[in-house]
């Protein structure tokens, strides 16, 4: 069975469509940008929905509370097969107040040294279509659907 990941596309309006959208942390994605942002989202673990699995994760991404009012954007299978659920939450906060949780890995490689690492390591507010840009390619589908939904 393919992996499953879930997140939220939050938006706001001023006054035309703005998404949020999340820089991954760690040495692989330091200087990667266009077709490197994503939605804040996780796996879903096992006996979690994915509507659960998509708010904890950007909890744990962001470090903001947002409001539970959210609309399904669906799917997407993403490369390697992974498929990711989400949902679009509008809300506004300052992008400064990010506080993403952190990971640790091995690195440099087989260098026995652990480093810790944030796993985003900085978010931003973008207009609908320069998020189209900078986000994985799969998931500009989710930012096209929200542009169905509220225009």
């Amino acid at each position: 069975m393919s992996k499953q990941s879930a997140g939220i596309l939050a938006y706001r309006q001023k006054p035309g469509l703005e998404v949020f959208l999340v820089h991954p942390g760690g040495p692989y994605w330091t200087n990667r940008d266009l077709g490197a942002w994503s939605i804040p989202k996780g796996l879903v673990e096992d006996g979690e929905s994915p509507f659960d699995a998509a708010f904890r994760e950007f909890g744990e991404e962001v470090g903001i509370t947002i409001p539970f009012d959210a609309h399904c954007l669906g799917t997407v299978r993403q490369k390697g097969g992974k498929i990711v659920h989400a949902w679009a939450v509008r809300t506004d906060f300052d992008a400064s107040e990010l506080n993403s949780s952190c990971f640790e890995m091995e690195w440099p490689p087989k260098s026995g040294t652990l480093q810790s690492f944030p796993e985003v390591d900085k978010g931003a507010w973008f207009a609908a279509a320069e998020g189209c840009r900078r986000i994985i390619s799969p998931q500009a589908a989710f930012i096209r659907r929200l542009e169905q939904h509220v225009l």
